[in-house]
């Protein structure tokens, strides 16, 4: 017995020491594979913010000061590559096409898009921009805001642009395209007094439209942001609710966060007085509780 008890005790000391010098890599298993290392490319990757160095966006390529600033590059098999841009305003690239298309996301601000042969449209923050292949264009800031993009785009045998001429003032200050007018085709979307009060007073919708939509707020001199502004604090002094309604939508649309808007009502209750500032507060909760 007592020999028994002794051999039982040495084989679960010895088990006991191989599964500890397995565990510190002393010793290997019979007949087991070594694990074999992680690959560098099938990591994930975090580019921490402020990490790579921002670039002024060449003279060659852009009128008036942009700055450019990476995000990602394209890793094979991977060809997407991608971009912050910042424009100030009046500055645009110029004309270029993309070999396999490329997306803008506009983050701030209100710029300006144009496909050569149409017209020129207005790009806001917020909106997607999807240029197709091959497709001569250009795109930039408003002539009286700056404008900033994510520009995504795809590589083709390690080509990104195809660089073309300047856009010249002349092109960049062309008309915009009505506002609410499809570019894909479809039928435009009635503006706002057309939606408003067309059925009941359509010639006053009409010239509405046609003046204050049309050809006012399409003025270059203001942004649509800053136009907004204008009459959102002008329908507060005079205290109109029911029109302040709406230009609160219209003024979320151009650009102007909750937190500005309540900002702006919060100034005008010096100004503008007290009962008219709480009047508007009431109509912007309720504009904003319906986002």
């Amino acid at each position: 017995m007592k020999l028994l008890a002794a051999t039982a005790l040495s084989l679960s000391l010895l088990a006991s020491a191989f599964g500890q010098s397995n565990q510190t890599g002393g010793v290997s298993s019979p007949g087991a594979a070594p694990s074999p290392p992680v690959q560098d490319s099938q990591m994930i990757k975090i580019t921490r913010r402020g990490s790579q160095p921002s670039r002024q966006g060449p003279a060659e390529n852009f009128t008036g000061a942009v700055r450019v600033d990476p995000l990602f590059q394209a890793n094979a098999p991977a060809r997407a590559y991608g971009a912050l841009v910042t424009f100030e305003p009046g500055a645009r690239t110029a004309w270029h096409t993309h070999p396999l298309g490329q997306v803008l996301i506009v983050t701030s601000g209100t710029g300006r898009v144009q496909r050569s042969g149409d017209p020129v449209d207005e790009i806001r923050q917020g909106d997607v921009v999807w240029i197709p292949p091959g497709q001569k264009h250009w795109h930039g800031a408003a002539p009286n805001s700056s404008m900033a993009n994510i520009a995504i785009g795809e590589q083709l045998e390690g080509k990104a642009v195809e660089w073309m001429e300047k856009v010249s003032d002349a092109q960049y200050n062309a008309p915009l395209r009505a506002h609410g007018a499809s570019t894909e085709g479809g039928a435009a979307q009635p503006r706002p007094s057309q939606r408003a009060i067309g059925d009941f007073a359509p010639k006053l919708a009409e010239i509405t439209d046609n003046v204050l939509y049309a050809d006012v707020w399409e003025r270059p001199e203001l942004s649509k942001r800053d136009r907004s502004l204008v009459t959102v604090a002008a329908l507060i002094a005079m205290n109109r609710p029911d029109q302040l309604r709406s230009h609160l939508v219209r003024a979320r649309e151009n650009g102007m966060t909750q937190e500005e808007l309540i900002e702006t009502i919060t100034h005008l209750a010096f100004y503008a007085g007290w009962p008219n500032a709480v009047t508007a507060i009431g109509v912007a909760r309720e504009v904003f509780e319906k986002k």
